[in-house]
């Protein structure tokens, strides 16, 4: 069964930096399109970013030039790497397939909060 765990949330002071992590089964990185996706209390949930399968990358106009998403295949393992930190950023974070291909209804799982405050 296909599963994808975020991890590595947690507090942070504004301007600093934090790493998230999504772990995923076999080669399902290799073969498909991944986002992070990000939902603060009350609000709808948003797009941060993808990570298509020929390692090109796109992002929200919010996190670009701040965030960078990267995968290792070898660890079955996306990553989200966040610099430069503000309180708007504060949400939990989630990682899911970004293809029409693989419903991503079925794939939602807990997330990683990321509370980013003085």
């Amino acid at each position: 069964q296909v599963q994808l765990v975020e991890s590595g949330g947690g507090l942070v002071q504004p301007g600093g930096s934090l790493r998230l992590s999504c772990a995923a089964s076999g080669s399902i990185l290799r073969l498909y399109a991944m986002g992070w996706y990000r939902q603060a209390p009350g609000k709808q949930r948003e797009w941060v970013g993808t990570l298509r399968v020929d390692g090109t990358t796109n992002y929200a106009d919010s996190v670009k030039g701040r965030f960078t998403i990267s995968r290792d295949n070898g660890k079955n393992t996306l990553y989200l790497q966040m610099n430069s930190l503000k309180p708007e950023d504060t949400a939990v974070y989630y990682c899911n397939f970004k293809t029409y291909s693989v419903p991503q209804e079925n794939y939602w799982g807990q997330g990683t909060q990321v509370t980013v405050s003085s």
